[in-house]
């Protein structure tokens, strides 16, 4: 019985949106937005987006051409 509310805590832990770059999780008075390109990741604040650039940017162009490709 014990494992079964493990699963579902654990279930309720990977729903939790947080911030690519800073890591901050989205509450109630804070809200993400989506990266414009790929909605892979996502950002607090456009700093953040600006700071994580650099990181994302390979893996944003591939889901981006992807994307484009669904259509």
């Amino acid at each position: 019985m014990m494992s079964g509310s493990t699963d579902n805590a654990e279930a309720k832990v990977t729903d939790v949106k947080c911030c690519a770059s800073c890591g901050i999780a989205e509450v109630d008075d804070i809200k993400l937005k989506e990266c414009d390109d790929c909605d892979l990741v996502r950002y607090c604040s456009d700093k953040c987006q600006e700071d994580h650039r650099p990181n994302h940017e390979a893996i944003c162009k591939e889901r981006a051409a992807e994307l484009r490709d669904e259509l």
